[in-house]
């Protein structure tokens, strides 16, 4: 546990944290990451406040080493375009196909700035009057393009941004994810289509929750939403339609284990800082008082993996060998101890003598296995 330093809480603590650096919004893409280990309370107040991981983590010496390539990014923008061009044609297209709806055009409004304003509360309070709008009112075929929502995570009030909301069909509203990555034969990359879905699902709560609050049915957020992707290996749009059902039942339970960042924040020492313009020493000595949630999966989308991961073999933590290991020797903070344990260097206490015989077991087991296949 990290040490506990109560003093009265300050405001703007995760910001005072972050430095003068403005600070990185909330996207979709953060929140399923965050969710994924909701137990790392370092990731939860490295998001909330703000601050750079990838900057962070090469400023520590860590360098992230996975993300989109600007190849990537470009080609997702063009297939964007295309599908946008024409008023959404491609989009109205892809609704009357998959359900069945005989629209043949649809308006377009355009939140990506409200009279030359881009700032997220402008956009997230234009988004509300037109959604509270087009729920509320008779049927109106307007697309909302990249409409700004708003959803509590973490104690934080996070900004998501779908690419798009169809306007309301069959009695229900839908979201659009767009994306580069190909369907052949009708089947897309499945971890892409399932990173894809669990952004869509954040999508869909926020949508929901502002709903909620607007005094609207919820329900009318439809539990499927469109994924667009090229076809084949030609740029022609494709749709399907994708159950969120599952995802959503993770996501509120995921945010729900949550624990506030500012209350994480404001239990660190006085002096701490996460700014990347102070010395690394500093920097390194916060980043040991929060708490971190390491396992192997991190690596495929946290920017402070490797970081986390050099802590964790550091101390021999069972976490850095997986789930299933750090779930096998519950009150065992250490391989080194458990191997102490096993070797009888180390006497085991109460709460880890049941843990030691099913080790001793395991081992009597490899030994057989290994004696009969010699």
């Amino acid at each position: 546990m990290p040490p506990q330093h109560p003093s009265a809480p300050s405001p703007g603590r995760l910001a005072v944290l972050r430095g003068p650096r403005p600070p990185q919004e909330y996207t979709a893409r953060k929140i399923t990451a965050l969710t994924a280990n909701p137990a790392c309370s370092r990731r939860a107040v490295l998001d909330a406040a703000g601050v750079d991981k990838a900057l962070l983590a090469q400023r520590l010496g860590h360098e992230p080493r996975f993300g989109q390539s600007p190849f990537a990014i470009r080609r997702e923008q063009s297939f964007e375009a295309l599908v946008k061009w024409g008023g959404y044609a491609e989009l109205i297209r892809l609704l009357r196909e998959q359900l069945d709806v005989p629209v043949e055009e649809a308006a377009v409004a355009d939140l990506t700035e409200v009279g030359g304003d881009a700032s997220l509360a402008v956009r997230a309070g234009e988004s509300r009057r037109l959604l509270n709008r087009l729920a509320a009112g008779a049927d109106e075929r307007l697309i909302l393009d990249r409409p700004v929502l708003t959803l509590e995570v973490a104690g934080q009030t996070a900004h998501v941004i779908p690419q798009a909301l169809s306007h309301r069909t069959g009695g229900q509203f839908y979201v659009v994810e767009i994306r580069s990555f190909p369907a052949i034969d009708g089947q897309a990359n499945p971890s892409a289509v399932a990173q894809t879905t669990k952004q869509a699902a954040v999508s869909v709560l926020a949508l929901r929750q502002t709903f909620t609050e607007l005094g609207l049915d919820p329900k009318a957020i439809a539990h499927r939403f469109l994924l667009i992707c090229p076809k084949d290996f030609s740029n022609r749009p494709y749709g399907k339609l994708i159950d969120l059902r599952q995802e959503l039942d993770a996501l509120r339970f995921q945010l729900s284990r949550l624990r506030r960042a500012e209350d994480l924040a404001h239990a660190l020492s006085p002096d701490a800082t996460l700014d990347t313009e102070r010395p690394k020493a500093e920097i390194d000595a916060t980043m040991r008082e929060l708490d971190a949630s390491f396992t192997p999966d991190c690596l495929s989308f946290c920017e402070m993996s490797r970081y986390c991961r050099d802590e964790a073999t550091d101390c021999a933590s069972p976490a850095r060998l997986g789930g299933v290991v750090r779930n096998s020797l519950p009150g065992i903070d250490s391989t080194r101890t458990a191997l102490r344990l096993l070797d009888g260097t180390s006497a085991p206490g109460p709460a880890e003598e049941a843990v030691i015989i099913r080790l001793r077991a395991a081992e009597r087991l490899r030994r057989l296995r290994g004696g009969s296949t010699a």
